[in-house]
């Protein structure tokens, strides 16, 4: 979904066939990352975890040369981009699964805006503060569902990384970040909110080792259509937002 959703922000944003400088921040396995660069853009990964760095250098090394070429990796955790990258170094910034990490993230944020250009893109996936009750009420978790009220947005939730990580242990806490608040900060540091989608409306509790179901364009069809529909996206799981630098 997210793919889906990021590649309509690309063609309805840039030019056709136009090379794009991409910064993917927490990389994770790299799964937008790899995507991007095959489909001729330049990126940058950012990630802290050599595990996973060295499973991205692995997954590129199966990758024709001229795509490898196009690949800068910086172990880095995201928040000292100002000494490596100059301001408006980037047309697109990605950082999917990190906010819920990062205890304070305006300043991380704010690092990211300066690294784009002028009509740059900033895409987040986040945790949805807004719709904490709904995975356990959903499970039958009634306790979980009304303790999800009064949390001061934290939770046990996402079994993995967006950015194609290594899953988060089941008993890790995380942090979510609500709609209203996140669209107040991306006003603040000069990349206002463009648009926002819903991921994981309807197949949020589906098990971990479920099998992919039959009709799977099916299921994709009515995620993405959720995902895009109030007031379904706004108790998804998770939000993906994107910012465009003024």
């Amino acid at each position: 979904m997210v793919a889906r959703q990021l590649d309509e922000q690309l063609a309805g944003r840039f030019a056709v066939g136009r090379r794009l400088r991409v910064l993917d921040v927490g990389m994770g396995r790299g799964a937008q990352a790899l995507r991007l660069l095959r489909a001729g853009h330049r990126v940058t990964g950012l990630e802290q975890d050599p595990v996973l760095i060295t499973a991205v250098r692995t997954a590129l090394g199966g990758e024709p040369e001229g795509v490898r070429e196009r690949m800068r990796i910086i172990e880095s955790d995201g928040r000292d981009t100002g000494v490596h990258f100059l301001p408006g170094s980037f047309d697109v910034v990605l950082c999917h699964g990190v906010l819920m990490h990062v205890e304070e993230p305006d300043a991380l944020l704010a690092g990211l805006a300066r690294m784009l250009a002028p009509g740059g893109l900033l895409s987040l996936l986040v945790c949805n503060g807004d719709a904490l009750a709904m995975r356990p009420g959903l499970s039958g978790d009634w306790a979980g569902a009304l303790a999800a009220f009064d949390t001061a947005d934290r939770l046990p939730h996402p079994r993995l990384r967006p950015g194609g990580g290594t899953p988060v242990p089941a008993a890790a806490e995380v942090r979510a970040d609500r709609l209203g608040k996140l669209t107040g900060t991306l006003a603040g540091i000069g990349a206002p909110l463009h648009t926002w989608y819903g991921v994981r409306v309807f197949t949020d509790t589906a098990a971990d080792d479920a099998e992919p179901p039959a009709g799977l364009e099916a299921l994709f069809a009515a995620e993405e259509r959720a995902g895009r529909t109030d007031p379904y996206r706004g108790v998804a799981a998770l939000l993906h937002l994107c910012g465009v630098r003024d």
